[in-house]
């Protein structure tokens, strides 16, 4: 049987990040494949050597926008097949999704629009691109399981944010970026469509998190948000073995988020 690693990290800038100790890190994490979201940044704009890290293949999504979004996978194997985007124009443009097939599954790195300050794009997020993605994940997962991974840009129950009482959606209080009954649902849904939230099956009740703001130190204060996820299809519940978040990884606001299937 094999055994594969994979990971998500978003970096919040690749070029920052390696600034900070992402080769380190990723030599000491040893995946079989690295998705990363928030490269903000284009191929050639980036000193990486992926052989250094053991990587043989690599695909790159980048924004339109300069310095903005944008999604890449590293990997040690070689995929079937490659997709950029979701096949809809207006949504490919910021470079959020990267699909690889491999020959038991697929695998698809997502970077989920933020709802932003003000919820400014929770209508765009809840109406267009959660619906979207979903159609997308599960028109995969009639051909073949899906894992998919990435920031999502949402916590799911109370347990994913230190202070959910202060963030939640009430009726005096249309709720923060990140935490509203909408953004909240969207992951629901997910659930209800078939896919198992990693870390909570093999954790139900860990409070641990992915993402701390750099105000307040909220890191060092352990003040976060679990919105980094890898989800995979049921009918891969069996080939799934552990799933971790490394919260001791340094570089980025975000931390890495692991899974081991095996086949």
């Amino acid at each position: 049987m094999d055994e594969l690693k994979l990971i998500s990290w978003n970096v919040n800038g690749i070029r920052a990040v390696i600034k900070n100790g992402f080769i380190n890190s990723i030599n000491l994490l040893n995946p079989d494949i690295l998705c990363i979201q928030e490269t903000k940044a284009n191929k050639n704009q980036v000193n990486l050597d992926i052989e250094k890290l053991g990587f043989k293949y690599e695909f790159w999504n980048s924004a339109e926008k300069k310095g903005y979004s944008g999604t890449a996978i590293f990997s040690k194997i070689k995929p079937e097949n490659v997709k950029f985007g979701l096949g809809i124009e207006k949504y490919d443009r910021e470079g959020r999704v990267i699909t690889l097939e491999f020959k038991n599954f697929f695998l698809v790195n997502v970077y989920t629009p933020n709802s932003k300050r003000g919820l400014e794009r929770l209508d765009f997020r809840y109406k267009e691109w959660d619906v979207e993605f979903l159609k997308f994940i599960s028109k995969l997962d009639k051909i073949k399981p899906v894992v998919f991974c990435g920031d999502l840009n949402a916590a799911h129950r109370e347990i994913d944010v230190k202070n959910d009482k202060a963030n939640k959606t009430t009726e005096k209080n249309p709720g923060h970026a990140g935490f509203t009954d909408k953004e909240r649902e969207g992951i629901t849904k997910i659930i209800k469509a078939g896919f198992i939230d990693s870390y909570r099956f093999f954790h139900p009740n860990n409070e641990k998190f992915t993402w701390w703001s750099y105000m307040f130190s909220s890191r060092k204060k352990n003040i976060g948000w679990r919105i980094d996820y890898f989800f995979v299809s049921k009918k891969l519940k069996n080939n799934l073995k552990y799933a971790e978040i490394n919260d001791n990884i340094l570089g980025s606001d975000h931390c890495p988020v692991e899974i081991w299937l095996k086949f």
